[in-house]
């Protein structure tokens, strides 16, 4: 697969020749210096964007043959995305924060309120479903976003550099939570990172430079 980008009257090749594959409940990094393509991967992943040639199947899909609404579909119904600016809705609470991501998907009200509340545990927020963002700090910011990310049980979990904003303590608390959510649902988790905290959880790194894969590491799960 590869990913190419328009610049002035030339092009900028993002990524060449990627050829990988994600298993059920894998938790792999892509890890390298910005500009390596990691992030463009992660949208490619996460149907945001295709590929310029090749293909990438991602739960059976093909997602250069998705119209706009069956990539958003399977968006919606399959994969999580965390962020390390949060994106959380300042005018919301926590609670309708993590409940937004469920609107879509036709949920009666308790079921909604069921799934928010099983999320918000996992995270350790339940004291806090009436708090506006501003009034959290980043860390529980972040545990709202991997509250939000996880309240739908997505297949894939995509989280790109979710620790940049947070405090060696703060990182540890959220890598922990998402590997005990890794273990409990399957859910593989796939981030973009260049954070040694980060790395330091990973089961799996695949190292990337100037848009190629250079190294493909598999980690002693135990030491993990």
């Amino acid at each position: 697969m590869t990913k190419r980008f328009p610049v002035g009257k030339g092009e900028f090749t993002a990524l060449k020749n990627i050829n990988l594959e994600f298993g059920e409940g894998e938790f792999a990094g892509l890890v390298g210096p910005s500009g390596s393509g990691k992030t463009t991967l992660l949208n490619i992943i996460g149907s945001l964007d295709i590929p310029s040639e090749g293909v990438a199947t991602v739960m059976g899909k093909q997602v250069s043959t998705l119209s706009h609404r069956e990539a958003a579909l399977l968006r919606n119904e399959h994969i999580g995305f965390i962020f390390q600016s949060y994106n959380l809705l300042p005018v919301y609470n926590v609670f309708e924060n993590v409940e937004f991501a469920l609107l879509l998907q036709k949920r009666s009200a308790e079921e909604r309120r069921k799934a928010v509340m099983d999320a918000l545990e996992w995270v350790g927020l339940t004291d806090k479903l009436k708090s506006k963002p501003a009034m959290l700090s980043g860390g529980e910011s972040q545990r709202v976003a991997i509250a939000r990310a996880m309240v739908k049980r997505p297949k894939i979990l995509l989280a790109d550099e979710p620790s940049a904003n947070l405090d060696a303590e703060n990182s540890h608390q959220i890598l922990q939570t998402m590997k005990n959510l890794n273990r409990e649902l399957k859910t593989t988790f796939l981030f973009s990172t260049h954070d040694e905290k980060v790395m330091k959880y990973l089961d799996r790194i695949i190292h990337l430079a100037d848009g190629k894969v250079v190294q493909d590491e598999i980690l002693n799960k135990e030491t993990a």
